[in-house]
């Protein structure tokens, strides 16, 4: 694996979801702002890790699909634990506990895993089927 190259893979999609996260916040459609805030991540998360995969295995790579996402899902729990979470969770009430044990977390944690190696999966078989 590249470390590097998935790091800054990691970086770009997380930077994608946080501004995706926190831009839900100021446009009013539910009445849960968590919950909407929640689904704009869901949501926004696919074409994000698509970009950031196709950044990773830009320059030929060959990992596994499923590794890398989830090396690249635990780099984001650093980046959430070091900067999300202090910046943006504490200020509005809430705690690390709080933001880690919420099981919407890792339901986009298993869905960012699953878009990293299913994209992994479907990119090399077209790579096959055009040989």
């Amino acid at each position: 694996m590249e470390i590097k190259r998935a790091i800054i893979a990691t970086a770009i999609v997380w930077i994608l979801g946080v501004t995706a996260y926190m831009l839900s916040h100021f446009v009013k459609i539910l009445d849960n702002p968590e919950l909407q805030a929640n689904v704009a991540l869901t949501l926004a998360l696919i074409p994000s890790a698509i970009l950031g995969t196709k950044f990773y295995y830009k320059n030929g790579a060959h990992t596994n699909g499923f590794k890398l996402g989830v090396f690249m899902f635990l780099i984001t729990i650093c980046l959430d634990a070091i900067i999300t979470v202090p910046v943006f969770i504490i200020p509005a009430g809430g705690d690390h506990l709080s933001f880690f044990s919420d099981p919407g977390f890792w339901f986009i944690g298993l869905e960012y895993i699953l878009v990293v190696g299913l994209y992994s999966v479907f990119r090399s078989k077209i790579k096959t089927s055009k040989l």
